[in-house]
């Protein structure tokens, strides 16, 4: 099996000003490990200012979203240029708030994955299913359909630069997580997608990371699980004590 660095993600979501992103941002740098690759994913009005401290450090910058465009005249949209311009090296595409709450389809998705990837962005390509999916029994048909329209026209050379968040929606925020082994499952029928995909080496070095109401008091066992190579942290990531322990539980216990 291919030895996968961990890896975790701080979502900020629409959280934090101007000085609160500054200091949450020396502080996870201040915490960084050496054994675990950590992204951090400010609001983009705080880009420029977090990649100011995060600079020169191992603590990466992504945003938050992408558009499918290049350039023009799309108000209020943030291009893959832009974001690399003001030193992101990652991005989000697909988050549940997204996804869900703002309806972005599977194809709309595909592109911002085909335009961040071409423009030289790692992709944190976010899935997961509803609660009522999950209790209609459709979870495996739904985050399968994800993974496939998600990568639809995606070349195996970039699969490298490419990590997959498996976030069950209805774990989001809302103090349910999925047990290590439901997320186990998932993680593991992904990878075998990935690998029908594509091919079984290039599965196996994909990483997959959950995210759902991660805490540091569930981080280790959700982690110590083979599939799953670290996380991607909403709320927890607002405190950096609380990060730099889900962080801490990554390098410790990921396989």
């Amino acid at each position: 099996m291919a030895r996968r660095t961990p890896c975790v993600g701080g979502n900020w979501k629409m959280n934090t000003r101007s000085a609160d992103a500054a200091a949450l941002a020396r502080a996870v740098v201040a915490d960084a490990s050496s054994d675990v690759e950590v992204v951090v994913f400010p609001p983009a009005v705080y880009l420029q200012e977090v990649h100011e401290v995060v600079s020169g450090s191992s603590v990466a910058l992504g945003g938050q979203d992408v558009s499918e465009q290049a350039d023009g005249a799309w108000t209020g949209q943030v291009s893959a240029g832009m974001l690399a311009d003001v030193g992101c090296t990652h991005v989000l595409v697909g988050h549940s708030e997204r996804r869900h709450g703002l309806g972005e389809p599977d194809s709309l998705l595909n592109a911002k994955v085909r335009t961040a990837l071409e423009a030289g962005l790692s992709v944190m390509l976010c899935i997961g299913e509803t609660l009522a999916e999950r209790e209609g029994g459709t979870t495996s048909d739904v985050v399968l359909k994800q993974v496939r329209e998600g990568l639809a026209g995606v070349p195996i050379e970039s699969l490298a630069a490419l990590t997959i968040a498996y976030e069950p929606v209805w774990a989001i925020g809302t103090g349910l997580t999925a047990s290590p082994k439901d997320a186990q499952e998932v993680h593991a029928l992904v990878r075998e997608t990935v690998g029908s995909l594509y091919d079984v080496p290039s599965a196996d070095a994909l990483r997959i990371l959950y995210g759902g109401s991660v805490k540091p008091s569930n981080a280790a066992e959700l982690f110590s699980q083979e599939d799953i190579d670290g996380g991607l942290i909403g709320g927890a990531s607002l405190d950096a004590e609380q990060f730099k322990a889900i962080v801490d539980a990554a390098g410790r216990s990921c396989v």
